[in-house]
């Protein structure tokens, strides 16, 4: 049995998403799991890569933040805490699948894995195209992190999970613990207000700087202690997460003695920053770099989301209501919206 299915084709910059409609099989192969895709969102990378700022492959089912239901399993899969995935299942996915076996996944880092499978991110294969947000139906590898989402958690909320709020969740635990130590987070987007609220939620002092004001207006109701345009204060941690090379020089520039700079926001190409190596070695600094995340970075993301969501104001943070056809005037919302995510219907 099959069922029917659409995705969106993207095929290079200055050309429309094509949307294509096909089947697939209800029943996966072995150890894949169907899921129907009740919502995605317009991530910062997508529109990168559509706006030609971050190379990709063409074609590509583009989009990998997103929340599913579970429609069929190829044999017997597992969330990333163990529970069987049934079908009716809510869920959300990691953006990699990890082979498992390779040096670094016995390294405790599958999601540097040598063979890695990125959604949103692979070459279209026709005989097999769903493998990104914006369709659908997306079949989810072995090797793939699957958490369950819990009632009452809305799907713009949920979304973001599978990338912008477990990548915050790595960013924060590779900064080690946060509670009383001055935070300082560059960048009030999606993935820096995220941080604001995580590290005060983790008793930290937390201070946003943004060049954009609304943004840090936003910071404050994450729970911002203060925010600015610059800071020049030492800092404990500072969290990197604008990808802009004039703030990654904030951060290195900003650390106490002692201090820890995380970056990830640097993930498509840019200028080069210099780095002070008697200034590291006087400081006691650390500097440490995350791409990807681990499963238990998503099952945080989720955990966190659905223990504070309603604290601060995470739905606020995606706005729109799309569908596959119209996905071109999704991607030129979120070059000039207030709201850092468009929403996605593909059904």
């Amino acid at each position: 049995m099959t069922v029917a299915v659409r995705y969106a084709r993207w095929d290079g910059v200055d050309r429309p998403f094509t949307v294509v409609a096909t089947t697939t099989p209800v029943a996966p192969a072995a150890g894949e799991v169907l899921v129907r895709i009740d919502l995605a969102t317009v991530c910062g990378s997508d529109l990168h890569t559509v706006t030609g700022r971050r190379p990709g492959p063409v074609p590509i089912v583009l989009g990998h933040e997103q929340v599913g239901t579970v429609v069929s399993a190829g044999g017997e899969a597992r969330c990333a805490d163990g529970t069987p995935v049934v079908p009716g299942m809510r869920v959300v996915w990691s953006v990699t699948a990890s082979c498992g076996d390779c040096d670094r996944c016995r390294r405790g880092m599958p999601q540097k894995c040598r063979s890695l499978f990125k959604y949103g991110h692979e070459p279209l294969a026709e005989d097999a195209p769903l493998t990104g947000g914006f369709a659908t139906h997306c079949v989810l590898r072995p090797g793939t992190a699957i958490v369950a989402v819990p009632d009452g958690l809305p799907d713009e909320v949920a979304a973001p999970a599978s990338c912008a709020t477990a990548t915050v969740a790595a960013v924060l635990a590779a900064a080690g613990p946060l509670d009383g130590r001055r935070v300082l987070v560059t960048g009030a987007g999606m993935l820096g207000v995220t941080a604001v609220a995580m590290a005060a939620r983790a008793g930290a002092r937390v201070t946003a700087v943004d060049p954009d004001p609304r943004r840090r207006e936003q910071a404050v109701r994450f729970g911002a202690a203060e925010t600015g345009a610059a800071v020049e204060a030492d800092t404990d941690v500072a969290l990197e997460l604008s990808g802009h090379p004039d703030a990654v020089r904030v951060c290195l520039g900003a650390l106490a003695v002692g201090g820890t700079a995380v970056l990830a926001g640097s993930v498509s190409p840019g200028d080069a920053v210099a780095l002070d190596p008697e200034r590291l070695v006087r400081g006691l600094h650390t500097v440490t770099g995350v791409h990807n995340y681990r499963p238990a970075d998503l099952q945080s993301a989720v955990a966190f989301l659905a223990a504070h969501h309603a604290a601060y104001p995470f739905a606020d943070l995606v706005s729109g209501r799309y569908d596959l056809d119209s996905l071109d005037a999704a991607l030129a919302a979120a070059r000039g919206s207030a709201a850092p995510r468009q929403a996605v219907r593909p059904g």
